[in-house]
Parts: structure tokens; C-alpha cells; sequence
């Protein structure tokens, strides 16, 4: 298979097995990704794997707090609410994604379960958080970074036979990702992704998000 194959048949995964995710395999998706290209060689990215008791604690913190009613907080500026187009994809994704699982409109219930898997990380086996220095800050480049980073990881991990999905509900509650896996006050918490064996019986997985055409976000110059 070439790349443009492979890319195009990567999907995210929200429902994984019970298969543990070894170290061994974590440390070669990693060893893949960090390849990603970094602005003048900086490398200023840094993953805190996150399993087992410590990823528990992560959802547990994260579900009391959001069923509490606390306000998401996380650790750089973020536009929660979009607009337009962009907003429409998310509507397109999400009608796909309820259709699959049997969620109708106004069944409040089951999608407020669908958005707690969120805040659990889908409860996969494994969590890869990505942070970076607070001194980098303004941290345009180094964001720019950490996004070519996960894109590798996604890639390296589908490559291996492993699922991900680029979680921003499991980092929204910033201080129960800091405490339970040991994060320093000096790192500002970028992203996590869940990432484990996919489930071929969960339904969300058969949904496959669409991409624009070209014409659409490409201008050229000079050809």
C-alpha cells in the first residue's frame, strides 16, 4: 500500500478491547512518530503515557467533576464553539456517529453517555498526553509541533494494528489530568489520545469522517 492509501484508510476509533497495550508497544509507536517534522529541530513536545490505575483516576476525576457541573478548563486558549463550515463538519461526523449507535435526538440520556466516553477517554487502555514548556509560550510553533507529532502517532499506531482518537474532552478538566499522572505545573497540557486495539463489534467504529475537496481550502500560486 502506498502512503496516500494508507493515510485514506486510517479512521479514529472510539470503542476499543480489553487487550492490554504493552510498553514495549507504546515506546515503538513512539519511536515512529518522533520523526514528525519540528520547527529548527527543537523537538518541543513531550508525552506523558498514561494506563492502568493512574488513567482510572484520570476518568474518575474527569466524570465527577463534569457531572458537577465544573467549568472546562485547560491550559492555553481555546475557541470552544465554532462557526459555519467548520461547524457543520462537526454536525456532519456527530449525525454519522448517533445514527451508527442508535442515539435519536432527544434521547438526552444516552448522549450524555455518549459524551461522558469523552471525558473517560473511550475507555481505552492507554491515554498519550501531550504537553509542552509553558516558557515556549506564545506557543504557536510549538502547538504547530505537537499537532505533527499526534498526527504521527495515529499513523505509527494504525500501522501496528492499533486505534486512536484525538481526545479534547479527556484534558478538559486540566487539574485531574496534572495531579493524577504527575504532571508538572510547568507543563501545559495540550492534547491526550486514546489509543488501543479497536473493537470490531463497537458500531462507532464503521463511521468514517469525509475530507473536502481540494478546491475548497487550496488556492495556487503561479502554476
Amino acid at each position: 500500500m502506498n502512503f496516500a492509501e494508507f493515510a485514506a484508510s486510517r479512521k479514529s476509533v472510539r470503542g476499543f478491547t480489553k487487550q492490554p497495550v504493552t510498553r514495549e508497544t507504546v515506546d515503538a509507536i513512539i519511536n515512529a512518530a518522533k520523526w514528525a517534522p519540528s520547527s529548527y529541530n527543537t523537538q518541543t513536545w513531550k508525552i506523558h503515557a498514561v494506563s492502568g490505575e493512574v488513567l482510572d483516576n484520570i476518568r474518575k476525576g474527569n466524570t465527577e467533576n463534569t457531572l458537577a457541573g465544573k467549568p472546562h478548563v485547560r491550559d492555553f486558549p481555546y475557541k470552544e464553539d465554532y462557526e459555519g463550515v467548520h461547524r457543520q463538519r462537526q454536525i456532519d461526523v456527530a449525525v454519522q456517529l448517533f445514527d451508527v449507535m442508535g442515539i435519536a435526538r432527544e434521547d438526552k440520556e444516552k448522549r450524555m453517555e455518549w459524551m461522558m466516553r469523552g471525558f473517560r477517554q473511550f475507555d481505552a487502555p492507554v491515554s498519550l498526553v501531550l504537553t509542552y514548556d509553558k516558557s515556549l509560550e506564545p506557543a504557536g510553533i510549538t502547538q504547530f509541533g505537537l499537532g505533527s507529532l499526534a498526527y504521527g502517532i495515529v499513523l505509527a499506531a494504525w500501522d501496528l494494528g492499533l486505534g486512536c482518537v484525538i481526545n479534547g474532552q479527556g484534558i478538559m478538566q486540566s487539574e485531574v489530568v496534572h495531579k493524577y499522572a504527575n504532571i508538572p505545573d510547568n507543563e501545559a497540557i495540550m492534547i491526550c489520545i486514546a489509543l488501543g486495539y479497536p473493537d470490531p463489534d463497537f458500531p462507532a467504529n464503521t463511521v468514517r469522517s469525509t475530507r473536502a475537496d481540494n478546491e475548497e481550502f487550496v488556492t495556487y500560486h503561479g502554476f
